[in-house]
């Protein structure tokens, strides 16, 4: 997302501590889903995927339950601050959610490894610095440092990348080990978006043979990117940097290369690689 820059954005801080209950009755870890459970996390799921805030109608037709299922399961998320929402108005992720994840995040070495390789990419390149690291299907920005430019390109923490429409996400299929999104997974988002499975194995194996993946406003017009692994000392992928900026200034990120792959060999040293 591309912005004129008029103040610090922060993450969100903690949200107001809560009570918290007991499991549910017959939980138990290894054990089978609990239903109830399982409809809460699509859910939030939902939630997760929406670009706008969902009603409690369409959030159940979405999981296949009914209004009245969704109405009590939203009620239970929204009074532990998982979803909220304006008076009687449509359902967003709540702010409850950020505590979980800053206790996640906090846990996270790594993040506090790479900062000073996030600070030193924006200041040789004045773009956007990203540090990603692999889920189960994608990788998720945990850290960035913005661009000190009045235009600059805004990376959100805790966002999800798409496998197929950025650099990120190309550079956790090449490097990842998990399998290409089907080819009905492969939503246009712009007129550039690779819509085409075959072009897209082509593409993570160029990035693979390469080292590292660009796009060029396929996930938002106005956005251009490159991305780079960084591996753990078993060789495997740990995390992703990634530099970003407004397509008119970037109009060819591989002249970022050089500086990327400093940031991704120092930050793969730092973990005990001897890449």
């Amino acid at each position: 997302m591309v912005q004129q820059k008029s103040e610090a954005v922060r993450p969100v801080g903690a949200a107001r501590r809560r009570d918290s209950s007991p499991p549910a009755s017959g939980a138990r870890a290894g054990g089978r889903p609990i239903t109830s459970v399982a409809r809460a996390l699509a859910l939030l799921e939902e939630l997760r995927e929406s670009e706008r805030d969902l009603g409690v109608n369409e959030l159940a037709r979405r999981i296949g339950v009914s209004p009245s299922t969704a109405s009590r399961l939203l009620g239970t998320l929204e009074s532990a601050g998982m979803v909220q929402r304006d008076e009687q108005g449509p359902f967003r992720l709540g702010l409850g959610l950020v505590t979980l994840a800053d206790r996640v995040l906090a846990r996270l070495d790594l993040r506090a490894l790479a900062r000073p390789v996030l600070v030193e990419l924006m200041e040789r390149t004045g773009e956007t610095a990203t540090l990603s690291v692999p889920g189960e299907r994608e990788a998720i920005t945990v850290d960035s440092v913005p661009s000190q430019s009045s235009v600059v390109s805004m990376a959100r923490l805790g966002r999800p990348s798409v496998a197929h429409a950025t650099a990120v996400g190309k550079v956790m299929l090449a490097f990842g080990g998990g399998p290409l999104p089907r080819e009905r997974d492969l939503k246009a988002l712009t007129e550039r978006t690779i819509t085409d499975r075959a072009q897209l194995a082509a593409e993570v194996q160029s990035v693979r043979r390469m080292g590292y993946g660009m796009v060029f406003g396929e996930r938002e017009m106005d956005v251009n990117a490159i991305a780079a692994p960084v591996f753990d000392r078993a060789g495997a992928l740990a995390a992703i940097l990634g530099l970003q900026g407004p397509a008119n200034r970037l109009e060819d990120p591989q002249r970022l290369l050089g500086e990327l792959r400093d940031g991704a060999a120092t930050l793969t040293r730092a973990l005990g690689a001897g890449r």
